[in-house]
């Protein structure tokens, strides 16, 4: 015979399902017969269960319903009108299984008779900023600044009318029943309920029986395992039996009592999931009452049986939070609800959002937080109901508006005794929250969402601040409804507009919005995530993060990244800023140490460039910046000459689902870019000087590239001077020191360039580098400068390019010959004699390298010479202009060396630097030079040689003898053979002496 029950305070039950008579007495509460356990008066827990088991009628006068939610909506969630609850009754159904009238709806956590406004009242504020220390900032300030006052248990449940407890002989009746189906199976839906109630009968003795806590602690596995199956058994997507609701408030009634069934295992959490998904996923309701049309559920009525059932889940969920202290059961419930309140299904979704509502309702009114805190991911429950509120199902708006109210009360006090109580900030954010509320009706939530985001952005930290942002964006993905995806756009955009520079993970966040940004459609929700983009990137802080992550995405831009940099919309000052700092990207490639291949960073940011040129919208910083960008552009150019992407060092990974075009290079990106610049920054004549002759073409070109160079340049001097002029003031740090793409690039659109006095310093040390490029176009320069320099550069060039006569590089010997000749010619005449010493030095040189194996270097160096004979008025010798060389014309050889040899006889020391050059590595040279030796000496002093010795020249002329050109060692064997000679002659006085001595010898 199966145990009877008690009655649990409701009508009798449906025929089919209640026990037909009982001998157990109603359960009472009254106090406790063993010391030591608390009195169930003064328990929150058991005056919740005495509410929940009484007999006692609610009184029938309606609650009076919050403002924010339309009163259909009640009704409907009630239960329907009181005519449609009668006939409910009339059908034979217990009121157990049905909700009778909207009276009759059983909230126990929470009521509706709040004002309905938030209000911040300004004494309580006072009060904080004269007293900061004061512990009642938590607590008594927090619930008048939001009106949402902690209602005792007391006053918000009615008073009900207490009964005597369970008997002993009852309690271990119902254990043994319990334990019965631990060791056997249920079979029928009697047995089910049976056993339900019986565990929810038993849970009411927990207070004050030791041998129901300890049977009900150590069978929580079983009473988990038989509750799931009892679930898995309901049949899905339908509602035949009350199992579902008494399985529900059998938890709710073991967990006033403290046993929480769905926390502490993982198969509680798995039944926690599956009851969640068992009420979640039910049709709609009018899907049920078409399922009840064409399949009768016999005495049930669906659509009554669901709404009691729903009442039950929701209360069964505001029971976990009931005693909540740390707030883990509540994050644990919104994880459970997370999927669902995402569902894309309205009527998932609506029911997930009333049940959190009820929750957050419930926990608003019984809050005693204590640390720490367990509630996790704050800022994404806010980014969830803040999208709900924008829902465009109004019961869905609605609720979770109601929801984001209770909310706010619950973040209020969680803070508060999460700082500090010295903590400055709360006292200015209890401030910024109460001028945000004088202006917002929070109620009104639902039609205006972002104003969630100015609220409570204050007080989310920069983690949750994180969790907001990417919640909005990770929903724009589900988010389908136009309505939907603005209100997600208008929270992103207004979070971020309040929250300035508080934000940490702003890469994850860009990574995000690159993702979202191809499945966002709306126009308008497009440029609210640019918009955002354009937030970041114009604060200091973030620019370059952002900067940084854009430049990692595949060049060529696809349009999505593309629109992006085009459509940066950022407030003037900033424009400059995020432009220079883009630029510096590119510009610090450049200034890298050489590597075997370039930086991927250098294509990315050429081609941001010039996304950013076509959307021209930075127009005032680039026309601010157009110099530092022109020459950036043309070095990035001749760093780009000749290379393809596969000499770019592209990370890992980027290209996985695309393959690279071969058409696609690094020089293609730069130039496209320039080009753009040109175009955005006015310079069409420019523009159509370099089309015109093939400028673009050039400046592709390896060889010919710094002639595109200084066409564009002069193409600025013409259409543009004072631009022009600023390009160049700022090469001189490129020409001091750039590498020598830099001192290339800088060196070309300097060959155009007339009267700069002032960095004529700069140029000429160009003079000294090794790259020859550099140190042609330096002379390029320099020979159009030469007429403008003073006095004392000009002496300086002069020595520096004595220097470089005999460089093995032909062109720039040639070169440096043809600018020492332009220098002599422009010295004024009052300062000849300032340079006639250096004139006269560079006759060798210019002389002997007039043999020269090159015929341009021979012929340059007989042009020079003959510039310097008339600076020094000589008339130089036909023979100088002999193209043979003198080893095989010993006779204009010797023509050359006579007149020399007269001109400087006591001014130029021609023995000595000649004889320098017997050592120079081309053979034509020092055969020349010792050949000039050799003939020198006959029109040197002999006795002025004799006296400082021919040793010097005798062992240079000896080591030349095993020289490996035979012709070299018998000039130098000659010219030795001449300087013994030399050595070897009397001296002219000495004889005279010996001559005078022989005479006075004779007999007179």
């Amino acid at each position: 015979m199966p145990l009877p029950l008690p009655h649990r305070g409701r009508n009798s039950r449906v025929a089919g399902s209640r026990v037909a008579s009982t001998s157990l007495p109603r359960a009472t509460a009254h106090p406790p017969r063993r010391a030591g356990r608390g009195a169930p008066s003064s328990s929150h827990a058991q005056r919740l269960t005495r509410r929940r088991h009484s007999s006692e009628q609610v009184p029938p006068g309606p609650e009076p319903e919050a403002d924010f939610r339309s009163g259909k909506w009640l009704q409907e969630r009630a239960g329907g009108d009181t005519r449609d609850s009668r006939q409910a009754a009339r059908a034979g159904m217990g009121s157990r299984h049905r909700i009778c009238s909207r009276e009759e709806v059983v909230i126990p956590c929470a009521s509706d008779n709040d004002s309905g406004s938030v209000d911040l009242q300004l004494s309580n504020l006072e009060n904080i900023e004269k007293d900061p220390s004061s512990l009642e900032l938590t607590d008594s300030n927090i619930s008048d600044i939001v009106e949402l006052s902690r209602e005792p248990l007391t006053d918000s449940f009615r008073r009900l009318t207490q009964k005597d407890p369970l008997s002993e002989a009852i309690v271990e009746r119902l254990i043994q029943s319990i334990q019965e189906v631990f060791d056997g199976e249920l079979q029928s839906e009697l047995e089910k309920l049976t056993f339900l109630r019986s565990l929810s009968s038993l849970s009411r003795t927990l207070p004050y029986d030791d041998t129901t806590e300890s049977f009900i602690h150590s069978h929580i596995e079983d009473i988990v395992c038989i509750l799931n199956m009892l679930v898995e058994e309901e049949p899905v997507h339908s509602l035949l039996s009350s199992v579902l609701q008494e399985v529900f408030v059998t938890i709710a009634d073991l967990s006033y009592q403290g046993v929480h069934l769905l926390f502490g295992s993982e198969d509680g959490a798995d039944l926690f999931s599956l009851i969640t998904k068992s009420i979640i996923t039910l049709p709609s309701v009018t899907t049920l009452i078409q399922l009840q049309e064409i399949m009768p559920s016999g005495s049930y009525n669906t659509e009554c049986l669901y709404r009691q059932t729903f009442q039950a889940f929701s209360e069964m969920l505001q029971s976990l939070v009931v005693e909540d202290p740390h707030l883990e059961n509540l994050d644990t419930i919104f994880k459970q609800m997370d999927p669902w309140l995402q569902s894309t299904k309205d009527h998932e979704r609506e029911r997930a959002t009333a049940s959190m509502a009820q929750v957050l309702k419930c926990l608003s009114r019984h809050l005693s937080l204590k640390l720490p805190l367990r509630f996790q991911r704050l800022g994404h429950r806010v980014a969830l109901l803040a999208l709900l509120c924008g829902d465009p199902v109004k019961e869905v708006a609605e609720e979770a508006a109601a929801g984001t109210h209770y909310l706010l009360h619950v973040t209020l006090r969680l803070k508060c005794i999460s700082y500090d109580k010295n903590h400055p900030s709360l006292r200015r954010t209890m401030k910024k929250c109460r001028e945000l509320l004088e202006l917002y009706n929070i109620k009104r939530f639902y039609s205006c969402p972002f104003k969630i985001a100015q609220v409570f952005e204050v007080f989310l930290n920069s983690n949750e601040l994180c969790q907001f942002v990417m919640t909005i964006l990770d929903s724009l993905e589900n988010l389908k409804h136009p309505s939907t995806q603005q209100s997600a756009g208008e929270l992103l955009l207004t979070l971020v507009k309040n929250a300035e520079s508080r934000f940490e993970k702003v890469p994850e966040i860009m990574g995000v919005i690159c993702a979202r940004l191809c499945i966002i459609s709306q126009p308008r929700v497009r440029r609210q995530i640019i918009n955002t983009v354009s937030l970041f990137i114009s604060r200091p802080k973030y620019t370059d993060i952002v900067i940084n992550h854009l430049l990692c995405h595949p060049v060529p831009y696809d349009r999505h990244l593309a629109e992006l940099w085009r459509t940066l919309e950022v407030e003037l000052p900033s424009t400059t800023w995020i432009l220079w700092r883009l630029l510096r990207k590119l510009q610090k490639c450049h200034n890298a140490p050489t590597q075997e291949k370039m930086a991927y960073v250098a294509v990315a940011a050429t081609d941001a460039l010039y996304e950013v040129f076509v959307g021209n919208r930075l127009r005032a910083a680039t026309f601010r910046l157009f110099p530092q960008l022109l020459m950036t552009l043309l070095i990035q150019i001749h760093h780009s000459i000749g290379l393809t992407m596969s000499d770019v060092a592209i990370p890992s990974g980027l290209y996985t689902e695309q393959e690279m075009s071969s058409e696609v290079t690094p020089l293609c990106f730069a130039i496209q870019a320039t080009k753009t610049l040109l175009l955005r920054t006015l310079c069409w004549q420019e523009f159509n000087i370099m089309e015109k002759n093939k400028g673009w073409t050039l400046l592709e070109g390896k060889e010919c590239h710094l002639q595109g160079v200084s066409l564009l340049a002069n193409a600025l001097l013409e259409r543009n001077r004072l631009l022009a002029h600023k390009v160049m003031y700022l090469l001189v740090p490129l020409l001091n020191r750039g590498n020598d793409k830099h001192k290339l690039t800088s060196a070309g659109f300097f060959v155009e360039r007339e009267g700069i006095k002032s960095l004529l310093p700069c140029i000429l040390d160009l003079l000294c580098e090794t790259d020859e490029k550099i140190v042609l176009l330096a002379i390029q320069i320099l020979l159009q400068l030469v007429g403008t320099m003073d006095f004392t550069t000009l002496t300086a060039m002069m020595k520096t390019l004595f220097s470089l006569f005999g460089d093995v590089r032909p062109a720039v010997h040639r070169l440096s010959m043809t600018l020492f000749g332009a220098s002599i010619k422009s010295v004024k005449h009052t300062d000849k004699k300032g340079v006639e010493n250096q004139v006269l030095d560079s006759l060798v040189p210019l002389l002997l390298y007039s043999q020269d194996e090159n015929d341009a270097v021979a012929e340059e160096s007989r042009q020079v010479l003959t510039i310097c004979a008339q600076f020094l008025k000589w008339k130089l010798p036909q023979e100088v202009y002999c193209k043979d060389p003198w080893y095989i014309s010993p006779r204009e050889a010797g023509a050359v060396c006579r007149f020399f040899g007269k001109k400087c006889q006591g001014t130029v020391n021609l023995l000595a630097q000649t004889l320098m050059f017997s050592k120079n590595a081309k053979l034509p040279i020092r055969r020349a030079a010792v050949l000039f030796v050799g003939l020198l000496l006959k029109y040197v002093d002999h006795s002025e040689l004799r006296m400082k010795g021919t040793d010097w020249i005798e062992n240079d002329l000896r080591d030349l003898l095993g020289d490996p050109e035979p012709s070299l060692r018998i000039i130098a064997s000659r010219a030795l053979f001449r300087v013994q000679k030399v050595g070897a002659e009397p001296d002219p006085r000495q004889s005279v002496c010996g001559l005078r001595n022989l005479i006075r010898c004779l007999p007179t």
